[in-house]
């Protein structure tokens, strides 16, 4: 492995174990598998759904919204 630490490295490695437990490792990446992956999915089926809308929106015209709100 190399050299032995001594004293002065063991007491480091000591001080620092508590930096890998694994309650404070990111856990939270695997506690949900796939999910970053479906929200960016989610994210362009929405963009595109938004776009897909404004460009086959019906045009507005005067002549059908007035004949539609004639009595």
């Amino acid at each position: 492995m190399g050299k032995p630490l001594g004293t002065t490295g063991e007491f480091f490695r000591r001080r620092d174990e508590w930096r890998k437990h694994p309650m404070l490792t990111n856990q939270f990446r695997h506690a949900f598998p796939g999910l970053g992956i479906a929200v960016v999915a989610f994210s362009i089926y929405c963009v595109g759904e938004f776009a897909y809308n404004k460009m086959s929106a019906p045009s507005h015209s005067t002549s059908s919204a007035a004949a539609s709100h004639s009595h």
